[in-house]
């Protein structure tokens, strides 16, 4: 798109901003009591360890097929009308969790759900619409800092109602998904003109062949493993994050709602205010590899955490770690045109979705298998460890495409 159209739309910014807020918020809400919602199911922590793996991957699933599709229709029918179908979606999908009665209500409702949350993909192409090469890592960075907003109030609020009762937290999560479904009917314009729009194809929309498609993006094969490697990390610690705070330190929903705020504030400085102050001093590819080994500290750092307080400061000291997503993800939108960045980005949010898939079928077995040890004993952190791993094998693939990409330079 050339730069004269997007100037035209200097508010669209905002507007999308304020959606992902919206967005994020109710899934926050709900992210201290699923747990607790799915152990009301269950007669042991072991028990309530794999259906909660099993709810998380009827999310991830449904996310990886339908992250490729929605990003392949956005490029044909236009970002807004996309979004607004997974805003209604997705406030459907609370309600239905909420008067869930038994354990396959509660995956079915699951499962539409991940297939409206795929609709986060459109909402980075339509940044990626609107703004200029040079300047999407510090607006990528900015949509990650109402993402980390997000997750400082929506987990406060999950934990304080999910004590006062399990459902609530996922009434109001539909009611602000609906608002912000006619927020954005009323108010969000469209980004894509009519003449950069793609026919889609079903062949091209499916998440096996948009992610060979994002392999074979000149240059970034190495990121595409970076994607995987720290995608599964991240997933890995979501699943696990919640029953393994509650295994070893005792934990409720309002302790864990304080612990994910404690996440989101370390997300929104990193990404709404230091990003753009580090991407003067540092390339995006610089700034990837620095976030990863940060956050491959942060995670053994967690795994070996003896008491709740811990948690905190680790959190505290990672904040190089929040930059890694947005520094990506400018550099594979910068190796895709401008008529494909709805499905470019779509296939790393199915990437980024499979992982979501393996997560469980990892995290909550090694929940499981250490869920009879005494509260405190450093083995319950396996996960964690597993995560160290991921990102230590991140940061190498990171540094392999550095080094590429400066012999090609010199070229």
């Amino acid at each position: 798109m050339q730069a004269s159209s997007r100037s035209t739309r200097p508010a669209a910014m905002p507007f999308i901003m304020i959606t992902v807020l919206i967005d994020m918020l109710a899934i926050g809400l709900i992210i201290p009591v699923l747990p607790a919602l799915v152990g009301s199911f269950s007669t042991s922590q072991a028990d309530q360890a794999y259906w909660y793996g099993v709810v998380a991957f009827a999310f991830g699933i449904a996310s990886f097929i339908a992250s490729p599709v929605l990003g392949a229709l956005s490029d044909r029918y236009g970002r807004r009308p996309v979004l607004l179908f997974g805003f209604f979606g997705l406030g459907a999908n609370f309600f239905l969790t909420a008067f869930a009665t038994q354990i396959w209500m509660l995956v079915a409702a699951r499962l539409m759900g991940g297939a409206m949350q795929a609709n986060a993909a459109v909402a980075n192409a339509y940044v990626a619409d609107i703004t200029e090469p040079q300047d999407r890592a510090r607006r990528f960075g900015l949509l990650g800092a109402m993402m980390g907003l997000g997750f400082i109030v929506g987990p406060v609020m999950g934990g304080l109602l999910g004590a006062i009762d399990l459902q609530l937290p996922f009434l109001v999560a539909g009611g602000l998904t609906m608002l912000n479904f006619l927020y954005g009917y009323f108010v969000l314009p469209e980004s894509l003109p009519a003449r950069q729009r793609k026919a889609f194809d079903w062949r091209t929309a499916n998440p096996l062949t948009a992610l060979r498609q994002l392999a074979q993006l000149r240059g970034v094969a190495p990121l595409v493993g970076v994607v995987a490697f720290s995608g599964l990390a991240q997933f890995v610690l979501y699943t696990s994050w919640v029953l393994y705070t509650t295994f070893k330190f005792g934990w409720g929903p309002l302790e864990n709602g304080w612990s994910l705020a404690a996440v989101g504030v370390s997300s929104v400085l990193v990404q709404g205010f230091l990003m753009r102050h580090l991407l003067r001093w540092f390339s995006p590819q610089k700034l990837a590899v620095l976030g990863l080994l940060s956050s491959a500290l942060a995670y053994a750092l967690w795994g070996a955490a003896s008491q709740g307080w811990m948690m905190y400061a680790v959190i505290g000291v990672n904040l190089l770690g929040g930059t890694v997503a947005a520094a990506v993800n400018s550099m594979i939108s910068s190796a895709a045109d401008s008529t494909s960045q709805g499905r470019t980005l779509g296939a790393v949010s199915s990437l980024g979705s499979l992982m979501a898939v393996l997560a469980p079928m990892i995290g909550a077995p090694l929940l499981a298998a250490v869920s009879h040890l005494p509260r405190g004993d450093w083995r319950i952190g396996a996960p964690f460890f597993f995560c160290a791993a991921l990102q230590t094998v991140s940061l190498l693939l990171a540094w392999v495409h550095i080094r590429r990409h400066h012999r090609q330079a010199a070229a």
